[in-house]
């Protein structure tokens, strides 16, 4: 012990280098033996889920029974979600070219006279948008869709008509080539399993002059209409006073009022009427 007693820094030093390097030691043993336990589970994990991926598990009757169950309530679910969506768009029924004339005529001396009577002005020559119709018969195949959107056209104008609008200045149609007509050249097959669309369209472009609560309350109308399902697609508004009056208009005017009628206000804003031209897209569900 006499070369510690002499070198006591460098004994203790040795000292506390072997002691760190002890406790190394174990570390490294510790995370090993850790590191090998961790690679023994994960590989025992990869192993069962290879396994599970290319095993081809064989059903029994329990859950063929909830599988089946689980569909049925699928089922349910789905035609009562059919039934709802069917609820919120007018009926297509059953109709020959003839009966749909019949119900074109019908629905303009309707709007004409609920028109009349709201002080709505229409356009002349207005019907409806259905003006190749009026003297001659749609294809017997085209009729049922065609009274389906004479009731919704008919619709969308009596809300017009109901809110008091100024006036409509246009309603047009936009119309797709009618499925009995012949295309100029044929077209592709489609798949011969191709899903029909579930959601089908019509298009009217619509043109009228309101106040601006008058034009606020169609929107609303349009868009809460539990009878039919509108889409606004586009919407323009235009107002009719396009600049504010100039000074040099205000000041005489100012003073004439103050001296007739000290208690008289004249608004300049808020007495305005808009024209609104819109898309809105008519919808029925195929099924």
């Amino acid at each position: 012990m006499n070369w510690y007693q002499e070198n006591r820094w460098l004994g203790n030093f040795l000292i506390a280098f072997s002691a760190g390097l002890l406790i190394g030691l174990w570390f490294l043993f510790y995370a090993k033996g850790t590191f090998a336990d961790a690679m023994t589970e994960y590989n025992a994990a990869a192993t069962e889920r290879s396994r599970l991926e290319h095993l081809t598990p064989f059903p029994n009757e329990q859950n063929v029974k909830k599988t089946e169950l689980e569909l049925e309530n699928y089922g349910v679910r789905l035609n009562a979600l059919k039934g709802e969506l069917n609820a919120e768009v007018l009926p297509a029924a059953p109709l020959a070219p003839n009966e749909f004339q019949t119900h074109l005529r019908q629905a303009l001396a309707n709007v004409t006279e609920r028109a009349r009577a709201n002080r709505v002005k229409l356009p002349e020559n207005f019907y409806l948008g259905f003006d190749e119709f009026v003297a001659a018969l749609p294809a017997t195949a085209d009729a049922p869709a065609l009274g389906q959107e004479l009731q919704q056209v008919e619709l969308l104008i009596g809300i017009l008509v109901d809110a008091k609008v100024d006036g409509v200045a246009t309603l047009k149609r936009v119309t797709a080539p009618p499925a009995t007509a012949k295309a100029p050249t044929p077209a592709p097959k489609a798949p011969a399993n191709a899903a029909k669309s579930p959601v089908e369209r019509s298009t009217v472009d619509l043109t009228f002059a309101a106040s601006p609560s008058a034009m606020r309350k169609v929107l609303n109308q349009i868009a809460s209409s539990d009878k039919q399902f509108f889409i606004v697609r586009t919407l323009y508004v235009r107002n009719d006073q396009l600049k504010g009056p100039s000074r040099e208009q205000t000041a005489p005017a100012s003073a004439t009022a103050a001296a007739t009628s000290p208690n008289t206000l004249k608004f300049i804003v808020g007495n305005e009427h808009v024209e609104a031209t819109a898309r809105i897209e008519l919808v029925r569900f195929a099924f």
